[in-house]
């Protein structure tokens, strides 16, 4: 007997923001089988949401380069579609600027010193 995850589990192993995917979905338990098959045969429904979204905070995040705590501290607690983000990178607001610094110092502190020499 294979292992079913529930939907907003799946939704977060194949990176799709679960409200914008089919009801069918959002209302089934998946197996690990199921999403190695959305994997390799995207349905058009799963392809299309993850080219242009919404997309869920975590690869929101991603895309404009900073961390998940940056959007909720910039009140950013929407999923937002490629169109939206592309706007904000093309613009990018103070909030932005600031939380992209604050993460990328972040990361380089996780990293620690760099050799030199």
């Amino acid at each position: 007997m294979s292992q079913t995850l529930k939907p907003i589990t799946a939704a977060a192993k194949l990176g799709i923001y679960l409200p914008a995917a089919p009801e069918e979905f959002q209302s089934t338990s998946h197996t690990r089988e199921e999403l190695d098959d959305l994997r390799s045969d995207p349905p058009a429904w799963l392809v299309e949401l993850r080219r242009n979204g919404p997309f869920p905070r975590d690869v929101v995040a991603q895309k404009l380069g900073v961390s998940r705590s940056g959007l909720a501290r910039s009140g950013l607690t929407e999923a937002l579609d490629a169109e939206e983000i592309g706007r904000l990178i093309a613009d990018p607001p103070a909030w932005l600027i600031r939380e992209r610094e604050t993460h990328r110092r972040t990361l380089e502190e996780k990293a620690g010193p760099t050799q030199r020499g």
